[in-house]
């Protein structure tokens, strides 16, 4: 495996996790809930999968299709999410409940954690993981004024920008776990 740098490799789970739990469609009440959810995945998530008897690229591929549907739907603005109570914004509630320790935020952080060789590495990612949340946690406190300064149209906007990231984001890891079947 191409072993990366601590800070690339922390700076890459940042930037995925950032996108995909998409802080200006974040909830509140979620964000203790995510902080729980994505550290328990990451510390217990290898053992279930084991468990289960599922590849890590297995659930790799089956996050990447989820986050391309995710990312098709903000990218297109469709409002069909099968939910009775959704939003009017599709970037509001990016990936279902939780909001914010969604699927694709579970499959990221399971993933870097499969990744990390060094315990340099491991720090990085714990590191991310806080910081993402320290940015929601700031960004939800700041959502009112935020979302009176850049009106419907920046919030659509800042949900199309979200959605181009997260569709290459998928893109690559369905690409990632498809190199990895045909290796084995």
């Amino acid at each position: 495996m191409n072993s990366l740098g601590a800070v690339t490799f922390a700076t890459q789970a940042f930037v995925t996790l950032f996108v995909i739990m998409d802080p200006p469609g974040a909830t509140p009440i979620f964000l203790g809930v995510s902080l729980f959810v994505i550290a328990s995945f990451a510390l217990f998530g290898r053992f279930i999968l084991d468990y289960m008897n599922v590849s890590i690229e297995a659930l790799q591929a089956a996050g990447g299709l989820l986050l391309l549907y995710v990312a098709l739907q903000l990218l297109t603005g469709n409002k069909n999410t099968g939910t009775e109570n959704a939003s009017d914004n599709i970037g509001m509630v990016p990936l279902g409940t939780p909001l914010l320790a969604g699927p694709g935020a579970i499959v990221a952080t399971m993933i870097y954690v499969q990744k990390a060789d060094t315990n340099a590495q491991i720090l990085g990612l714990v590191i991310a993981i806080l910081a993402v949340h320290l940015i929601i946690g700031t960004v939800l406190m700041a959502s009112t004024k935020i979302v009176g300064l850049i009106k419907d149209s920046g919030v659509t906007l800042l949900a199309s920008i979200a959605g181009l990231l997260l569709a290459a984001i998928a893109v690559q890891m369905l690409a990632n776990a498809i190199k990895t079947f045909a290796a084995s």
